[in-house]
């Protein structure tokens, strides 16, 4: 199939970009297309406006910015992947991504696309929750920061407002003997996980002092456990521990079935992925 007929705007500049967006509310923003341009094709989404921000200057930067590593939205994943900042300061997001999407999607996919598109089984929602990153948001008349954890209401919904353009991704850098994990389980390496989890761990003098969790691809959106974090909180790590928090964290959630992978499978890719995430985030997170 082809894409419903529709109007295309390639901007010049920032200011042009917000002015269309002001316009006509039923405008779509391309950055990099790898999930808007095949339902365009079946017809799953029938954009009226595309705008193509891809020529705008200066979105594609990965900054150090002292305390956090700022991205553009035209970054593409796989430059994030491998930029020297991210690698050395946010190894998780570079670990990360060796399980997130195929090469092809990552050359050419952004992550600022990938936030907006907001599907429950994307694996960076979560992993920008648990790392406490912060999207900033601009239209033509205001600017606003909305922290990574509020920013996913729903499947493939966002508080993104009509009129609003995502104009950078802001990763705060973990602070010193902070570890990490992450696991998930898909059909083929790359694909959107049936179910995946993330955490972050600082243990200090034997007991954890911060914990963060988050998994995708079980309910309808990438999600903190804040349950989970609470039952960490001031505890000396340990498996029996760890097995116990993901058997209540498993318990606590929603698990939405596909023909795939039932609704019971994800819990219990739940219950077996915490145990190991937290294991390997408490191992690198010991001071």
């Amino acid at each position: 199939m082809k894409p419903a007929p529709f109007e295309y705007i390639r901007p010049a500049t920032l200011p042009e970009a917000l002015a269309a967006l002001a316009q006509d509310e039923d405008t779509t923003v391309l950055a990099g297309g790898q999930s808007l341009v095949p339902m365009m094709n079946t017809r799953l989404a029938r954009p009226a406006r595309l705008l193509d921000i891809n020529r705008l200057p200066d979105l594609d930067h990965v900054r150090d910015e002292g305390s956090v590593i700022a991205i553009g939205p035209l970054a593409r994943h796989a430059d994030i992947m491998r930029d020297p900042l991210v690698v050395e300061h946010l190894p998780l997001v570079a670990e990360a991504y060796e399980w997130i999407a195929h090469s092809a999607v990552r050359n050419r996919g952004t992550l600022a696309g990938n936030l907006c598109h907001a599907a429950p089984a994307s694996e960076m929602p979560a992993i920008l929750q648990v790392l406490g990153a912060e999207l900033v948001l601009r239209s033509e008349a205001d600017e606003r920061r909305v922290p990574a954890e509020g920013f996913f209401l729903g499947a493939y919904e966002t508080g993104r407002r009509p009129g609003e353009l995502l104009v950078e991704i802001r990763i705060p850098k973990p602070a010193p003997g902070t570890g990490h994990g992450f696991e998930e389980v898909a059909m083929r390496k790359g694909d959107y996980a049936w179910a995946a989890a993330v955490a972050t761990l600082r243990v200090e003098g034997g007991r954890i002092a911060q914990a963060r969790i988050a998994v995708a691809g079980v309910e309808t959106r990438a999600a903190r456990l804040p349950e989970a974090e609470a039952a960490l909180d001031g505890e000396a790590p340990d498996a029996a521990l760890f097995a116990e928090v993901a058997r209540a964290a498993a318990d606590g959630v929603t698990p939405q079935g596909s023909a795939s992978a039932g609704a019971e499978y994800r819990r219990d890719l739940v219950r077996s992925l915490l145990p190991r995430v937290l294991a390997r985030a408490a191992q690198g997170g010991t001071t």
